[in-house]
């Protein structure tokens, strides 16, 4: 499976931005997704992640109530929209696919795509 995200870009504090993740390779309407991200220096930090109807949607608590993960199964693409952006949110974000077991653990995930990164200004 091969992950390509976009969407990614700079964009002021309030602002919002939809990231995209289209998988090739395989379908993976059967596997949870997800996001994480990372800035220099720290480990990778979950995000979200949906399970494979959509019925399930997991946030961190920072981007509890501003961001929302949803995926079109037909379209073989997991999405993320990101609302009221502050300054902390600014990361390279990765898009994931497969988790084996926790899905909040990224070393759970089998694919990562190459990550997009997104700036907010303050």
């Amino acid at each position: 499976v091969q992950l390509q995200a976009s969407g990614g870009g700079l964009v002021q504090a309030g602002g919002s931005l939809r990231l995209s993740c289209a998988a090739s390779g395989r379908t993976v309407s059967s596997s949870v997704m997800g996001w994480f991200r990372q800035v220099p220096g720290k480990e990778r930090e979950f995000v979200a992640a949906i399970t494979p109807s959509g019925s399930r949607l997991h946030y961190t608590d920072s981007v509890e109530g501003r961001f929302t993960i949803s995926r079109d199964n037909a379209k073989n693409t997991v999405y993320l929209q990101m609302n009221s952006l502050k300054p902390e949110d600014t990361a390279v974000y990765f898009c994931v696919a497969e988790a084996r077991w926790d899905l909040y653990s990224a070393r759970a995930y089998q694919y990562w795509g190459q990550g997009t990164l997104v700036t907010v200004s303050s």
